[in-house]
């Protein structure tokens, strides 16, 4: 190994849970803070939720408000394609079966 070149090694580095447990371990860093720990942790708990990391959940909830609001606005895009008085074409699957 190339001497100076490596971080330094802390072997008593301490861990900060967002639910309030703490422990001990080595890293390259002092201090660590986590969001999720194996005290809280949905697959250790047996808990069915969800892991919400900075809102993403809350985020995607709105999107999809935003979504149905603007199909409701402006309609489906099947809908645009057709035209006024335009057939719509048949599947394969619609063809074979109408016999």
């Amino acid at each position: 190994m190339k001497a100076k070149i490596h971080p330094v090694y802390f072997t008593n580095t301490a861990v900060t849970c967002a639910c309030g447990n703490k422990f001990t371990t080595g890293s390259t860093k002092e201090f660590i803070s986590v969001e999720v720990c194996n005290k809280c942790h949905p697959f250790y708990t047996g808990e069915h939720r969800f892991v919400d990391v900075r809102g993403k959940v809350e985020r995607f909830k709105t999107k999809q408000k935003m979504a149905l609001e603007l199909q409701k606005k402006f309609g489906n895009k099947k809908d645009k394609k057709l035209g006024k008085g335009e057939k719509q074409t048949k599947s394969l699957r619609e063809l074979l079966t109408e016999g």
